[in-house]
């Protein structure tokens, strides 16, 4: 029986390697981090709370908000009843298709990221855009778009996919 060797990573592969794993793991701390200190939400509540704030009439499905925030129905549904204990969220039947919920962001909701994202957006490019030329933002862009087509090649938010 013939086995193949492992195409090992090389020097310069390891240490992009090493350092991408390094960011994976300490930026979303970060962020949420940031989130807590400044808005006691995590990074996925506010995901969650942002993304309804940029549908139209403030409302989506359950299964498109987890598509949408990168995470799976069932912690969707933990964050969403979390949301609604502080009123920032509440879920109704599809009218269009009762086999569906809805998530729609409420008034005091809105507020709630309106208030956060200033914070938010200021740690974001405090982390991740400033640290970067224009050039390298661009390479940031297509290397997280292929990466994630990848893992996924037919669910790649920004990909156009």
């Amino acid at each position: 029986m013939e086995t193949d060797e492992p195409r090992w990573l090389d020097d310069d592969e390891r240490e992009a390697w090493l350092a991408l794993g390094s960011m994976v793991i300490r930026l979303p701390a970060a962020l949420d981090q940031q989130l807590q200190r400044d808005a006691g939400i995590s990074h996925f509540e506010y995901q969650v709370l942002a993304g309804l704030s940029m549908a139209a009439g403030r409302t989506l499905r359950m299964s498109d908000l987890a598509v949408l925030a990168d995470g799976s129905l069932s912690r969707l549904s933990h964050v969403v009843k979390r949301l609604e204990q502080r009123e920032w969220v509440y879920r109704t039947p599809d009218p269009e298709d009762g086999r569906y919920t809805l998530a729609v962001l409420t008034d005091a909701g809105y507020e709630k990221v309106v208030a956060t994202a200033p914070g938010h957006v200021a740690e974001v490019r405090r982390l991740v855009f400033d640290p970067l030329t224009r050039a390298q933002q661009r390479q940031l862009r297509e290397i997280g778009r292929r990466v994630s087509t990848a893992i996924d090649p037919d669910g790649c938010p920004g990909t156009g996919a």
